[in-house]
């Protein structure tokens, strides 16, 4: 009889999360008995929901609302799977139970990016994850420090699985087609990612007026976000030097992100935390060369495939990117790199990893 592992999929359309489980899950179904929460109508456009069972479930995350959904939802099961720190508080009807803390930046952040409200909750339901979890998965050894830093907790109970990237998906193939559909200029560096503080865009952006007649797309949501950072777009529509440079192309289909990879002559990355990172690894998958900041996780996981910048210097930033624009021999020692480094990571491998730690448990 296998497994009865039942999956909070509610995220699938969130950017990094959603990354995470619509890549893990489909090498699961063939080895579990899944039940996935969600929102039947996304998970039906999956080739495999044929081969889950859907719970419809749909309230926001870090609600009340959530937490009575969760409660009187969960079925009975032998593993239930949060893939982010909003676990159910009250108690469920599984067996066992497994979470994913992909990174502690609510904990770790500089006061002023939260408020006092905000930092109190999420460090009671950090703490409750991973209290109440019987694993806790994490993905990469800087998230897993940064856990230990902020919650009581056995080492032994938190394991580390690396994301990865879909080679297949990333292929660098270029479709023209998909730049004008998305209004993009022909020339352009790249940064992929939500438009939040922690993602440090505003540095990318003084960066960017030091490079006259560069242009930046930049692929995420720009708006809607509870941490949103405000003052990149009011930068970006106050600047002469900026407003006509820089694109946002807002939600992007998952289909059309690895042409606009493609199409970069750079992707930059210039982030002050991160629990992994992908899209450097999706960029090199993309042969596109990269530029990234150093801090938290991104060493771990770029190793020295990428030219690294000083994230606090537009100078440093520019300089860095600029070299890459215009030298063919540096740009192709990055790429090559940067194909060898994605070797080390696979979507497959991971999920093989987390299958093992369910089946333990």
């Amino acid at each position: 009889m296998k497994t009865a592992l039942t999956v909070d999929f509610r995220m699938c359309r969130a950017s990094g999360i959603g990354t995470y489980i619509k890549n893990i899950i489909p090498h699961l179904t063939d080895r579990f008995d899944i039940t996935l929460l969600g929102k039947k109508d996304e998970i039906f456009e999956f080739p495999w929901a044929e081969k889950v069972r859907i719970i419809e479930a749909s309230s926001k995350i870090y609600t009340i609302k959530e937490q009575v959904e969760l409660f009187r939802k969960v079925p009975e099961c032998d593993v239930f799977w949060s893939p982010h720190y909003n676990v159910p508080v009250l108690p469920i009807a599984a067996e066992k139970r497994l979470v994913t803390v992909h990174d502690a930046y609510h904990l770790a952040a500089e006061s002023g990016i939260f408020s006092p409200l905000q930092r109190l909750y999420a460090k009671f339901v950090m703490r409750r994850a991973v209290a109440v979890s019987d694993v806790v998965l994490t993905v990469s050894e800087f998230s897993k420090g940064e856990i230990l830093k902020y919650c009581p907790a056995d080492p032994a109970k938190i394991k580390v699985v690396y994301n990865a990237v879909d080679q297949a998906l990333f292929s660098g193939a270029k479709n023209p087609d998909v730049i004008n559909k998305y209004s993009l200029p022909e020339d352009f560096i790249l940064f992929v990612g939500n438009v939040k503080p922690n993602k440090n865009l505003i540095t990318l952006l003084k960066a960017l007026e030091i490079m006259e007649g560069v242009n930046l797309v930049i692929v995420g949501k720009r708006d809607g976000f509870i941490t949103g950072d405000s003052a990149v777009a009011e930068m970006v529509n106050n600047s002469e030097s900026l407003k006509n440079r820089v694109f946002f192309t807002g939600y992007v289909d998952d289909k059309d992100i690895p042409s606009i990879y493609a199409a970069a002559s750079v992707f930059v990355f210039p982030s002050l935390y991160e629990g992994f990172g992908i899209p450097p690894l999706e960029a090199q998958s993309s042969g596109c060369p990269v530029v990234s900041s150093p801090a938290a996780s991104l060493r771990e996981v770029c190793a020295e495939s990428v030219i690294y910048c000083d994230p606090l210097d537009p100078s440093d930033i520019a300089e860095k990117v600029m070299d890459v624009r215009s030298s063919s021999d540096v740009r192709t020692d990055l790429i090559n790199k940067g194909y060898e480094n994605i070797r080390r990571f696979g979507w497959e491998k991971s999920a093989a990893e987390i299958a093992q730690i369910i089946e333990t448990l």
